[in-house]
């Protein structure tokens, strides 16, 4: 049977949820850029980490590139979790509100606490995470902060990897990145 050149209608639907995540996002986080010497708009991360989660699904799942491309929206642009819903849905909010750290809190203590959770996340949260931490990997290697020394980027890396250990459940082709990515940061950025 020759494939369709039309989308179903599911995947049509699929697909414009999918764009209007991806211009909500856009539109909550127009105006913040990236920490790295470039300073390239932040919603290029987002769509990175959204790639990242799509290339790792072994089988369609919309919600979760969705909440991909929201993943910061809470914690960044004062986005709420019933906004989601309303905007949205339950399930995007929910795995939104999963990776999303409590910004009130020092930054130190949501470090922690980001270890501490990792194993308690869902599947489906966990490629979230994993594909935000190597979209920041990425991001270090080719334009890292400026006012970050050596030690400051390599304390980064150590905790990303801190963080990526504790999932249970981590995606093989996700995870196969990070550890090519962690090891050349690691080279790049020695202990002093």
């Amino acid at each position: 049977m020759a494939p369709t050149l039309f989308p179903t209608a599911s995947q049509l639907e699929s697909l414009q949820r999918i764009l209007h995540a991806a211009q909500y996002a856009a539109a909550k986080h127009a105006q913040q850029r990236r920490k790295g010497a470039t300073a390239e708009p932040y919603v290029n991360h987002l769509l990175e980490v959204a790639r990242l989660v799509s290339d790792a699904l072994e089988e369609p799942d919309p919600n979760l590139v969705i909440a991909a491309l929201l993943h910061d929206v809470v914690e960044d642009a004062g986005v709420t979790r019933a906004d989601l819903v309303t905007e949205f849905n339950e399930d995007v909010a929910s795995l939104v509100m999963e990776v999303t750290d409590d910004k009130s809190l020092p930054k130190q203590e949501r470090k922690r606490l980001q270890v501490e959770h990792a194993p308690h996340k869902t599947v489906r949260a966990q490629v979230i995470k994993l594909a935000d931490k190597i979209s920041n990997l990425r991001a270090m290697l080719v334009s890292p902060p400026e006012s970050w020394d050596v030690r400051r980027r390599r304390e980064y890396v150590v905790w990303a990897e801190q963080v990526v250990a504790g999932l249970t459940a981590p995606s093989p082709l996700l995870m196969k990145e990070f550890r090519r990515l962690h090891a050349e940061l690691l080279e790049l950025f020695p202990e002093s």
